[in-house]
């Protein structure tokens, strides 16, 4: 067997950042060769893995990725056990990564699908090793939960934190306008884009509710109805994204300040990390 020397470890140590003696473990297991031994150690990590799957993941960050001239947007949800992990510069790199790579590349259905697919940043490296590699150093689990890409003009938008985030669909305009409405969706979490896509149940319960308001308070019936529409816009102004007042302008709707900008608003997704 080669001699297993201090320079060799160093190497897999920087290369892994793993602990020293685990390194010249796996040089001695593997006769001294550092892909092997990269390899072994990755084998190491997910038996060590597998005995934890199940502990609860309620940590994590909502990460998202466009390029509007590109016409292309993609948002996941990657979660792990702590808040201090979550907060890492692995972990939100390697949230920005994979955002980055379901925008970029061929897209995917699902978070195994995507996990497959190269790594930006780490030649010969898929997400899923990258992220075994992560579970090896910090040991704790991770899970790629949700994930979604739109083919279409997007405008993206995560809260600092990662707590929330939303893709925002849109048919002209310029990607700063549609990255504002997309922190608007965060702020103002909308129901639907327009009155015509809300659940016409919905508006009908809130016209009965308000009728009987109206009638509890002695009003004439000839103009209840005037009274109802009147009122009725307050409830679209909480649940219509066009009819909101703009987060940044609250003296114009999102409506004019999409028409501002020439931009249509096809449709969006609001996400809050570990909230289907």
């Amino acid at each position: 067997m080669p001699e297993i020397t201090a320079s060799m470890v160093k190497t897999l140590r920087e290369r892994t950042g793993l602990p020293m003696m685990d390194c010249k473990k796996a040089l001695q297991e593997t006769g001294g060769d550092e892909q092997k031994a990269v390899d072994w150690l990755r084998e190491q990590g997910i038996k060590t893995k597998e005995t934890r799957i199940g502990r609860e993941t309620s940590a994590g960050r909502i990460a998202v990725y466009t390029d509007f001239a590109k016409g292309v947007g993609a948002m996941i949800e990657l979660k792990c056990e702590s808040a201090p992990v979550a907060g890492g510069k692995d972990f939100i790199q390697f949230a920005a990564d994979v955002a980055r790579q379901l925008a970029t590349g061929p897209g995917a259905k699902t978070a195994e699908e995507l996990l497959k697919q190269p790594a930006p940043g780490k030649t010969g490296q898929t997400l899923g090793q990258v992220l075994d590699d992560m579970y090896n150093r910090i040991r704790e689990v991770f899970t790629l939960g949700r994930v979604i890409r739109i083919d279409g003009p997007c405008g993206a938008y995560a809260h600092h934190d990662g707590s929330a985030g939303a893709l925002v669909e849109v048919k002209g305009g310029n990607a700063e306008a549609a990255k504002d409405i997309a922190m608007h969706v965060v702020a103002f979490k909308p129901a639907a884009v327009s009155k015509e896509d809300l659940d016409p149940a919905d508006v009908e319960k809130e016209r009965d509710i308000l009728t009987k308001a109206a009638r509890s308070e002695g009003k004439p019936e000839n103009i209840i109805a005037k009274m109802i529409e009147g009122r009725l816009k307050n409830f679209f102004a909480e649940r219509v994204l066009l009819e909101q007042p703009f987060v940044k302008d609250d003296k114009q709707t999102v409506a004019k300040v999409a028409a501002a900008a020439k931009m249509e608003v096809v449709r969006f997704e609001r996400w809050e990390l570990g909230k289907e």
